[in-house]
């Protein structure tokens, strides 16, 4: 018995050494190299392949992300953030293909915008903001903390809450836009959110997440969502089907920034919070590069100080206005600002 167990384990083991001695001599050495280190929105990707054991290469094809580009490529046309590079090669009768992760940083440093204030208006103090935007004319807000999250209609000059809903205890509730008299709501752990009607309230339908774990903040454009997840990413929305359709990645000329939260669609460009930063960024949606920075951290000091006070969150356009409302988290005021670069 014991000596049969011995044969089957020695039988074993020289078969999976064979196998691991027939598949190292399928390893040709290979790699990519590139001409530089770091690259940036508009560089020119050279790339070579290192080839220490001379082997006679007959083709090489390139792909970023799965789509074919040429040696030289110049990178004008492509979003920010984290890559697959892939080299397919044929060498005699062989093919490998080689992989390289590499990002992509913004080309430009993001300028500094400042702000003015020009009216202030009431804010529930219990309410802890997480979505904003005007529809209409009308003012409409989403707000968090289980068994307290909430779906609001609000009279922006006097405080009035016009219509409200409670969403269910275990329901965070946290950033809304709204799109073609529906308003999209995001809850921010259980992986769903929700589509209402924006005259009644009343809930059309509930949707899943994709790839997208969380809901943090979300905007939209007129035709497409953008939703953040409180990473650097922000998805791509079918307002149809709500499926995830791609996401760019947020980058400086430093690196990426995470925690992006409450989101507006300005002028063509995503305004997003920066969840504990008191500031927000001015994203370009086809790349993913930060174009502009707002410190908002001086507003904080205009509301009633309280123990329960919490960060900046809420961006509102008001379209006929020109100008943007902000609030917090359990802020007793709304700002209307002017901002200037």
């Amino acid at each position: 018995m014991h000596i049969s167990k011995y044969f089957i384990l020695l039988a074993l083991s020289l078969i999976l050494s064979n196998c691991g001695e027939t598949n190292a001599s399928k390893i040709s050495s290979l790699s990519i190299n590139m001409s530089a280190k770091s690259l940036m929105l508009g560089d020119t990707l050279k790339l070579s392949i290192n080839n220490p054991k001379q082997l006679e290469i007959i083709k090489v094809s390139y792909q970023l992300n799965g789509n074919p580009i040429k040696n030289n490529t110049v990178l004008d046309d492509v979003t920010l953030g984290h890559k697959e590079l892939t080299a397919i090669v044929n060498f005699g009768d062989k093919t490998e293909t080689l992989s390289k992760s590499i990002q992509i940083y913004n080309n430009i440093i993001p300028s500094y915008y400042n702000y003015e204030v020009v009216n202030t208006y009431p804010h529930d103090i219990s309410s802890y903001t997480q979505g904003l935007e005007f529809y209409n004319g009308e003012l409409y807000e989403s707000t968090g903390q289980r068994r307290a999250s909430k779906l609001r209609k609000v009279n922006f000059e006097t405080g009035e809450v016009l219509k409200n809903i409670n969403l269910d205890d275990d329901h965070f509730g946290e950033g809304l836009t709204i799109l073609n008299d529906q308003i999209y709501q995001l809850t921010w752990q259980a992986g769903i959110g929700f589509v209402y009607d924006v005259n009644t309230f009343e809930k059309l339908k509930t949707f899943n997440y994709g790839t997208s774990k969380e809901g943090w903040g979300i905007c939209n454009d007129g035709t497409t969502l953008y939703k953040s997840d409180g990473t650097e990413k922000i998805y791509f929305l079918n307002p149809d089907d709500l499926s995830e359709k791609g996401h760019i990645e947020v980058y400086t000329e430093k690196g990426k920034i995470p925690n992006l939260n409450e989101m507006e669609w300005i002028d063509g460009k995503i305004f997003a919070n920066i969840y504990q930063r008191n500031g927000v960024l001015i994203i370009n949606p086809k790349t993913g590069g930060v174009e502009g920075v707002i410190d908002f951290k001086p507003l904080r000091k205009l509301v009633t100080q309280h123990p329960e006070l919490d960060v900046l969150n809420g961006i509102a356009y008001h379209p006929e206005r020109k100008t943007i409302f902000v609030t917090g988290k359990n802020w007793d005021k709304i700002f209307e600002v002017e901002i200037t670069k």
